[in-house]
C-alpha cells in the first residue's frame, strides 16, 4: 500500500492563508478531496494523510470530517492548544475521531526560537504521550538544536519531523543542517518526511540533482525504516506536479531495496501514524 503522509485540503482565502507568495498563485484557490483523489489515482497511491494548515479548531473538526466521509483519507494531523491549560478538555473533544493520528504545531510560525520549549507546550506533548497520539514538528534549519533538547525531554514521545526541516536547498548549503539532522535522528523516537524539499529550492529552477544531497543525509541519518514519503501537495504544485514528486523521490531512492522502498511509501506511514 502506498501512503501519502502529508497533504493539506483548504478553501482559499487571503486573510487564511498570506503566506503563500504571489508567484506560486497557481496555489490559491480551493484544494478539496475530489480535486486530491484524481491526483492520487494516477499517481498510484492508495491513502493519505490530511495535515492541517490551521491553527483552529474548525479546521480540526473539518479534517475529521472529511476523513470519516472518503475512506481514502486514512489519518489526520490536526491542531489542538497545547499550551492551553484545558488541553485533556481539548483532547476529549476527540477522543471519539478514529483518525486523528496526529497532531501539529506551527512552530516554524512562532516569533519566539525556543517556543517548543515552553513548560506549558511541554505539559502539552504529555498529554499527547498519554493519549498514544504523534506529535509532527514543523520547524525550519536554525530550530534543530532546539528541537533536539526538545525531544530529549520526551523519549516516549512518537515524533515525525515535516520536510526534513527545511534546509536552505535554494542556497545549496548543506551545513549546518546535515549536522543538526544527524544528531536528531539518533533519538529513535523521531521519523522524518520526504516532503516540502521543491519549495525550499528554486521553484523554477530545481533539479533532482540539486536535492540529492539532502536526500542522502535524511537517508544515512534515519535509514528506510524512519522515513515516509509526502507529496506537501497542494504546495508542491508551485514547483512541481503530484506524480512528478512521487517520480521525483522514487529516482532518488533508485538504490534502496523493494523491502526499504515499500517501508518509504507506504508501510513507515502506517506503522507510525497506526494507520
Amino acid at each position: 500500500m502506498v501512503i501519502d503522509s502529508h497533504h493539506h485540503f483548504w478553501h482559499y482565502t487571503d486573510a487564511d492563508y498570506g503566506w503563500i507568495p504571489p508567484e506560486w498563485s497557481v496555489i490559491k484557490r480551493d484544494f478539496l478531496p475530489a480535486d486530491l483523489q484524481r491526483e492520487i489515482t494516477a499517481a498510484g497511491v492508495d491513502g493519505v494523510i490530511s495535515v492541517q494548515a490551521r491553527q483552529s479548531l474548525v479546521e480540526t473538526e473539518w479534517l475529521l470530517d472529511l476523513a470519516a466521509r472518503h475512506p481514502f483519507i486514512r489519518g489526520v494531523v490536526g491542531w489542538v492548544p497545547l499550551i492551553d491549560p484545558a488541553i485533556e478538555t481539548h483532547l476529549d473533544r476527540f477522543a471519539a475521531a478514529p483518525k486523528l493520528r496526529a497532531l501539529r504545531h506551527v512552530l516554524q510560525g512562532e516569533p519566539d526560537d525556543g517556543y517548543m520549549l515552553r513548560a506549558d507546550f511541554n505539559r502539552g506533548i504529555s498529554a499527547l504521550t498519554r493519549r498514544g497520539l504523534t506529535y509532527d514538528i514543523l520547524i525550519l534549519e536554525r530550530h534543530l538544536p532546539a528541537t533536539i533538547t526538545f525531544v530529549d525531554r520526551h523519549p516516549n514521545q512518537v515524533f515525525i519531523l515535516d520536510h526534513i526541516a527545511k534546509p536552505r536547498i535554494g542556497a545549496s548549503e548543506l551545513e549546518p543542517w546535515a549536522k543538526n539532522i544527524r544528531e536528531l535522528a539518533r533519538r529513535p523516537n523521531v521519523a522524518c518526511k520526504l516532503s516540502g524539499m521543491v519549495t525550499e529550492a528554486d521553484v523554477a529552477t530545481w533539479t533532482p540533482s540539486q536535492l540529492k544531497p539532502y536526500f542522502d543525509v535524511v537517508l544515512d541519518a534515519f535509514g528506510p525504516q524512519r522515513l515516509l514519503f509526502g507529496s506537501d501537495w497542494p504546495v508542491c504544485l508551485a514547483g512541481v506536479s503530484y506524480s512528478g514528486w512521487k517520480q521525483t523521490v522514487e529516482s532518488l531512492l533508485r538504490g534502496i531495496t523493494p523491502r526499504e522502498r515499500a517501508a518509504i511509501f507506504g508501510g513507515n506511514a502506517i506503522d507510525i501514524y497506526r494507520l
